[in-house]
């Protein structure tokens, strides 16, 4: 067989493909087939182009898989294309069990950005941070890697070590950072009491079970004289939605807390159920970009009922539920079927959650030293800088202007 007919032959396949897929998202209307057809003809161009112009004899197939690629990351990070041997390997990964970095990760501007780092857990202990952007996983860029491929490589045994180069503002290079794995242990839910009869609870991530300890935290501190409550979310980036939808409900008796839809995917609204609401105390919900996934249900769950008042920043827009499809080829697709919305009808995972009382996170105001900047013998001796709560303080302050309702 010739090579010009081995091409054709491939993007005749790679064009039905594409038809296949578009179609499935595309509603049977006369215009958006003639859009899509439309598309194909472009792409075909395009393929035909790189075929008899490109500067050396082109990899057809690989480019075929980094259009697939590209096709399912652009519809959102959550969507991937897996191939043959990529699906392999994710079918052979059980997450049960398995050893993890301790960190919540999403891709963004096409590569791995680390949403927030569960405290103590392996990630936190090699230094990552919120807001990191792993450039590499193991030598390989994540720019070439799909979300799902990027949480399997991630996941090994315990002590096991993986290696990623980290993007910081204002570093030349990447840095290159070794993480062991091990099992992660999510924190307890932090709990004190604050001046003025305020009780302030700390959530890292939503686990099972986690809304029902939050419960109890809320009991306790009211059974110690809370008149009104703090609840920071901020870095609380994974978990469970089903924790999410509970936890809201602990603040709300009436009101819809999230609902789930999708083109195939029937409306299913998740709404307070009256008794097991336990607290009437006004709240203050902290958030900012590391704040994603179940804790967005609840910060949007008792801002838009009108239950308390959100502070913080914009938060980082997460909340979809994914199907797995095999292809004939035995590669497949991973792609977002529902989208959690917002009781006022706002798709979580497109805008995320934005505060009724906006105040900048304190990481971001504080600039990262250049990387050849050395510290002075004084700066090392002087004890390290606990930086004022902006966020916190003026959670108080907008409780202080709120009647306890007992």
């Amino acid at each position: 067989m010739s090579t010009k007919l081995k091409v054709t032959i491939l993007t005749s396949s790679l064009a039905i493909l594409l038809f296949t897929i578009a179609g499935s998202f595309v509603n049977v209307r006369a215009s958006s087939n003639e859009g899509a057809y439309r598309q194909l003809s472009v792409y075909s161009e395009v393929l035909s182009r790189i075929r008899s112009e490109y500067v050396e004899e082109p990899n057809i197939p690989t480019v075929t898989e980094g259009a697939l690629h590209g096709l399912l990351e652009a519809l959102d990070a959550n969507s991937s294309y897996l191939t043959a041997e990529e699906y392999k390997h994710y079918k052979s990964i059980k997450p049960e069990g398995k050893a993890d970095i301790g960190a919540a990760v999403s891709k963004r501007f096409g590569y791995a950005d680390v949403v927030a780092v569960i405290p103590g857990g392996p990630a936190d202990k090699a230094g990552i941070e919120s807001t990191d952007i792993l450039e590499s996983i193991e030598g390989k860029s994540t720019h070439d890697m799909s979300l799902a491929e990027i949480h399997s490589v991630l996941l090994g045994e315990a002590g096991s070590t993986v290696t990623v180069s980290v993007v910081r503002p204002r570093r030349a290079e990447p840095e290159k950072i070794v993480i062991t794995r091990d099992m992660v242990t999510i924190p307890p839910v932090a709990d004190k009491m604050l001046a003025d009869n305020v009780g302030y609870i700390k959530v890292d991530a939503f686990p099972a079970g986690k809304s029902q300890e939050i419960a109890n935290k809320i009991r306790d501190l009211q059974k110690q004289g809370a008149k009104k409550l703090v609840l920071d979310l901020r870095n609380c980036a994974s978990g469970d939605e089903a924790e999410g939808i509970a936890t809201a409900n602990l603040f709300l008796d009436h009101g819809t807390i999230t609902y789930l839809q999708g083109q195939k995917f029937p409306r299913d609204a998740f709404n307070a159920e009256p008794g097991k609401d336990i607290t009437k105390l006004p709240v203050v919900v902290l958030v900012n970009r590391g704040t994603a996934g179940p804790a967005e249900i609840v910060a949007a769950a008792i801002l838009e009922n009108a239950r308390g008042d959100v502070v913080g920043v914009k938060t980082f827009g997460d909340g979809s539920v994914q199907k797995t499809i095999e292809m004939p080829d035995n590669s497949a697709l991973i792609l977002s079927i529902a989208k959690y919305y917002s009781p006022s009808g706002k798709a979580i995972q497109d805008t995320g959650v934005t505060p009724n009382v906006l105040v900048a996170d304190a990481d971001e105001d504080s600039a990262l030293p250049d990387e050849d900047q050395t510290p002075t013998p004084e700066e090392k001796a002087a004890p390290p800088k606990n930086p004022q709560d902006d966020q916190l303080n003026k959670a108080l302050e907008v409780l202080k202007n709120r009647d306890s309702k007992g």
